[in-house]
């Protein structure tokens, strides 16, 4: 048998009441989600929620049972008795003239028994209407049924039940008229629709009694829960507020005991506690005043952070160091202040000394030496560190000045013996042995041994042209043939230097008019061999150096190019300053100093002159020369000494 219901007291089932409450805390929590609930109402409020899901619980399931059963019952009150369904099959399987007579007479005769039937209809099994109850519907007899519902129960032979609220409430009852076992022997059914208004009114009533009950009892669970969480949490807000006071510095009051209870023994302890707190505050206290004495006393610098690596305490020389403020320091982590990249943890965690520079290249400019400690508990848990700057400015200022003293001496050192080198090796080879070549030979090693203890006279002289006392020994020169001499040493020592890995070609582009200018042609050979050497070690392997010599209206210009690393736009205006180094760590691969530019700008300016570069990075880079020049008529006269 198959049942369909639905029904106006399916609210009582499904928790109704519940449900609202749900849905009006919920409201309620959306609009006040920003407000803080206290203990009590949170108790209050979770105890009402229990008694009223609890009642809802028990109510919908009673109510359900209640509801099934009041179905069920009406159902087997309008079942069709088996002694009529009986004689309905009976007359339908004799099926003559009398037999829709007496199918209405069986049909009146048992609707008007039952006072909740409204309608009976007789179908065969040929869906079509033998029989009605309702005297209005007797035009029907004869025609072919349309519910679906009884067309299903003569094709199947199995009862349906349905029960539908739609224009009132009733059940529709379908039955099959057997004229034997199986629904082979169905010959067709009898549709019984019944009133089921009292059973629903009935429900209603019910329910709507329910719901006053379940109000009942949810204001009583609310005022019981108020009584109840009030009593649990007036001690615990007693507690609160000297945990405010302790807070606030009071540590005078004492929370109130009620009880001997857990909450009670709670209050105890808090005021054992509060009393504690009180003298290790003083403790604290006395021994912030002792560090403070110490930390403002102290030559070093101190900087203390937490275990995230946050300063925390600062002492006032080392905001003197950093040139900062407190307030620009603290909460701030250690790296971020000490202006490194690398992270706070990592940099603690290290415990390493590291060396920071504040203010580079500034007037004010100070080198710290940075060591770091950990601050550790008896647990051995890290709680943070401490970091102790000392300044040694004047002390790595003095170690660069003899770090860069050396290096100069090495770098300036470098050209006139590698020249040396390669004319005395191919002497030792045999080239004495020729006289057209060994007198040459020995004039340049003599030449460049000299040169060489000049150098170490102008290193040494350097400060005498900072201050411009420094002597310059001018002649006329024919400036090709000078920068050509120069050019052919660098080819030689390419040539005959066995041990130099690198190799390169020089470019000449000189012309071929005679510029004669006035300098001092030592010093001069300098700044070309120091404008040469670079281009040599910074130009790959196999490159090319361009030399050009060109006049201008007033000036020559001599211009060596190579294609190497090239210098960066931003370091351009800072490569002739004294020691500087575009970058350190590829200087340092190339045997630089920083020097070398430096001494070839002071010694073009002392002739008057001007140097300068231009490059970009990976271009390769282009030094300038310009020098004072005048062309000569061919009618000027020399005068020779």
């Amino acid at each position: 048998m198959k049942t369909s219901k639905e029904s106006p007291a399916m609210f009582s089932k499904r928790g109704f009441l519940f449900i609202l409450f749900c849905k009006a805390m919920k409201k309620i929590k959306n609009k006040f989600k920003h407000l803080t609930i206290s203990i009590n109402t949170t108790l209050a409020i979770v105890f009402m929620a229990m008694i009223i899901a609890t009642i809802e619980v028990i109510g919908a399931y009673f109510t359900r049972q209640l509801e099934q059963n009041s179905i069920d019952n009406f159902q087997s009150s309008i079942q069709v008795l088996p002694i009529v369904s009986n004689q309905l099959s009976t007359q339908l399987v004799k099926d003559n003239k009398h037999t829709d007579s007496n199918l209405n007479r069986i049909v009146n005769d048992y609707s008007s028994g039952i006072g909740t039937i409204s309608e009976i209809i007789v179908v065969d099994n040929k869906d079509i209407i033998r029989a009605v109850s309702n005297l209005n519907d007797k035009n029907r007899i004869g025609q072919r049924v349309n519910n679906t519902l009884v067309k299903q129960v003569t094709s199947t032979g199995r009862q349906a039940t349905k029960v539908v609220n739609n224009h009132g409430d009733y059940m529709v009852q379908v039955t099959p008229l057997n004229a034997g076992n199986g629904s082979a022997n169905t010959v067709g059914a009898i549709y019984v629709r019944a009133s089921m208004q009292g059973v629903f009114n009935d429900l209603r009533n019910i329910s709507l009694m329910f719901l006053v009950t379940s109000l009942i009892a949810a204001v009583m669970g609310a005022i019981l829960s108020l009584v109840v969480s009030h009593a649990i949490t007036k001690p615990i807000e007693e507690m609160q507020r000297q945990a405010l006071s302790i807070a606030d510095g009071d540590y005078s009051s004492q929370v109130k005991i009620y009880s001997n209870d857990e909450l009670g023994q709670l209050g105890q302890a808090f005021n054992t506690l509060s009393v504690r707190i009180e003298r290790s505050q003083e403790e604290s206290e006395s021994e912030q005043r002792r560090l403070d004495s110490v930390l403002s006393h102290m030559s070093d610098g101190v900087l203390a952070t937490d275990r995230h690596g946050n300063v925390n305490v600062v002492n006032q020389m080392a905001l003197n160091f950093l040139n900062q403020t407190e307030d620009g320091i603290i909460n701030k982590p250690i790296a971020e202040v000490l202006g490194l990249e690398e992270s706070s943890q990592d940099l603690i965690g290290s415990q390493k000394g590291i060396v920071i520079t504040i203010g580079q290249g500034t007037r004010d400019e100070v080198i710290l030496h940075a060591s770091f400690s950990l601050i550790k508990r008896v647990t051995g848990f890290v709680s943070g560190s401490v970091c102790v700057l000392h300044d040694i400015t004047e002390q790595q200022k003095n170690e660069n000045s003899q770090k860069q003293f050396v290096s100069n001496v090495s770098h300036e050192l470098r050209t006139p013996l590698t020249s040396l080198h390669a004319y005395i090796e191919t002497l030792n080879e045999g080239a004495w042995k020729d006289p057209n070549v060994a007198p040459k030979f020995l004039q340049v090693t003599q030449e460049e041994t000299e040169r060489m203890i000049r150098m170490i006279s102008e290193l040494l002289s350097l400060s005498r042209m900072d201050r411009g006392v420094s002597k310059v020994d001018v002649e006329w020169v024919n400036f090709n043939d000078f920068v050509a001499h120069i050019l052919d040493r660098f080819d030689m020592i390419v040539k005959t230097d066995k041990k130099e890995n690198k190799k390169y070609t020089i470019k000449r582009e000189l012309g071929t008019q005679a510029l004669w200018v006035e300098i001092d042609t030592d010093k001069f050979a300098q700044v070309i061999d120091n404008i040469m050497n670079n281009a040599i070690k910074y130009s790959p392997d196999g490159g090319v150096i361009t030399v050009k010599l060109h006049s201008e209206q007033k000036r020559i210009v001599l211009s060596i190019a190579d294609q190497g690393l090239g210098i960066p736009r931003e370091d351009l205006t800072k490569i002739f300053d004294r020691f500087y180094r575009v970058d350190k760590a590829r200087s340092r691969a190339q045997g630089g100093t920083g020097l070398g530019l430096a001494i070839a700008k002071e010694i073009v300016e002392e002739h008057h002159g001007h140097i300068w570069a231009n490059s970009s990075e990976g271009n390769g880079s282009t030094f300038y020369i310009a020098l004072p020049y005048e062309p000569m008529s061919e009618g000027d006269d020399w005068d020779e000494v």
